[in-house]
């Protein structure tokens, strides 16, 4: 059985990859993705998450691109991109203990990303949580 966090989480992951394949519409625009079968505290932290990424993701790209070196944040794939934007804007939000962040995220790697997905997203971001004095 998932916990509310993770489900909100993987849902959000879902939500910014359609975002950002269909060419980054309005939120609003992306209802028929949504967050439908997600309810109360779920649905609501799903929506919030995928909103500060959005409302965000140049800061956070930024941010992301100064730990992926010999990369840049255009060439890592959509998922991985996504799962780093989420666990980033998690960080900065503080609600969160950065370790929970950072093993989240590599969850989500190893569920939606490929085989060297998870490698990747936890050293970008024990990287960045370092740099940002998270950890």
């Amino acid at each position: 059985m998932l916990r509310t966090e993770s489900k909100a989480r993987a849902r959000a992951l879902q939500a910014l990859y359609a975002w950002e394949i269909r060419g980054r519409p309005l939120p609003a625009e992306l209802d028929e993705v949504g967050f439908g079968e997600l309810t109360g505290v779920a649905r609501e932290r799903a929506r919030r998450l995928f909103e500060g990424v959005v409302a965000n993701y140049r800061s956070l790209d930024r941010e992301i691109a100064q730990a992926v070196e010999h990369w840049r944040i255009d060439r890592v794939g959509a998922v991985e991109r996504n799962i780093l934007r989420l666990a980033l804007h998690e960080l900065l939000e503080g609600d969160v203990p950065p370790v929970v962040v950072i093993d989240e995220a590599v969850r989500l790697a190893r569920w939606f990303g490929g085989t060297k997905a998870p490698a990747f997203v936890n050293g970008v971001l024990d990287a960045t949580a370092r740099r940002l004095g998270l950890l």
